[in-house]
């Protein structure tokens, strides 16, 4: 099964979410079918067209947002001066309300690509009545295990790519907690330290990708790096801002009877800690397809299919 073929929206807008934030929108596909919202990675990462097509656009209206900071939306993560107090997962769901309500839409599917994981999930489990569905893939819960897993417990995998990520950090702290120093790195008044903090953080995420495509263009992207690496830090380095370690998992009855879908590369790195089956253990409506040879990547193509698969389960009849 293939990718619905590329469309373009067919309204988009920027939305005053305040805090001096802007996010921008847009709307895809039926405008009389089934809401559907893509929640981007990351965090940081933004949307981008090819996330358009895993839904067929005679069935659904689908939305596309860039979360603050990244993307379209302004201020941009990527300056400096751009305040990151308010860009916090609370403020990214109370921006999905807005936009919900912007649009009139009472109920809309939840697709979530990694950090759009634990966005989606928080979210559902926030406004359980605003949710129909989840789609999920590259899944993740925002756990302090799951950041010690990234930052740290892969460079018994990839040692040397390791090496030279934890040598980015003053060897003070090299010990401690290395998302919160690449953050202080990334928040550095010097635009020589950030960026050169920017390019090993992106040159790790690079570098720990266990099954191809083995790169990404966009981190040869200066302003890209920028603001990708100073969110990521951000959230990594306060528990991506959830209001305790752990909670999404602790919270996963609250989506009893929300139907799910959740697609898992068997290469991701994240099932080392068991997360999909924990998550699937107390959500017994969701179904956990796995995808053979596929790692942290919702565009390789059996992910993809699957993905597509999921959308077209849930479509109206």
């Amino acid at each position: 099964m293939g990718l619905y073929p590329d469309l373009e929206p067919y309204d988009h807008g920027m939305l005053d979410v305040g805090d001096g934030n802007h996010v921008y929108w847009e709307t895809c596909g039926n405008p009389l079918g089934k809401p559907a919202v893509v929640l981007h990675g990351g965090p940081g990462s933004g949307c981008t067209p090819f996330f358009r097509r895993y839904f067929d656009p005679d069935a659904y209206r689908i939305v596309l947002l860039d979360q603050r900071g990244s993307g379209r939306s302004t201020p941009r993560a990527s300056d400096p001066a751009t305040d990151m107090s308010v860009n916090t997962t609370p403020h990214l769901i109370a921006d999905l309300e807005l936009l919900r309500r912007q649009l009139g839409i009472e109920r809309w599917l939840v697709w979530g690509v990694s950090f759009g994981s634990v966005l989606g999930l928080r979210y559902a489990q926030t406004h359980p009545d605003r949710v129909s569905e989840l789609i999920l893939t590259g899944l993740a819960t925002g756990s302090r295990a799951e950041v010690a897993l990234l930052t740290r417990g892969l460079g018994k995998i990839f040692p040397e790519a390791w090496r030279a990520f934890r040598e980015g950090v003053p060897e003070k702290d090299r010990d401690g907690d290395l998302a919160a120093a690449y953050n202080r790195l990334l928040e550095s008044p010097d635009p020589a330290v950030r960026a050169a903090a920017a390019r090993s953080w992106t040159d790790w995420e690079t570098a720990c990708v266990p099954a191809p495509p083995r790169s990404v263009p966009r981190y040869e992207d200066a302003a890209f790096r920028a603001g990708f690496a100073r969110t990521v830090t951000h959230y990594f380095a306060h528990d991506h801002w959830l209001g305790g370690d752990g909670i999404v998992l602790r919270d996963t009855a609250s989506l009893r009877g929300t139907p799910g879908v959740i697609v898992q590369g068997t290469l991701d790195f994240g099932n080392l800690l068991g997360t999909p089956w924990r998550l699937q253990r107390d959500w017994p409506e969701a179904e956990l397809v796995l995808v053979d040879e596929a790692g942290h990547n919702a565009g390789a193509r059996g992910i993809a299919a699957e993905l597509t698969r999921a959308a077209d389960r849930f479509r109206p009849n």
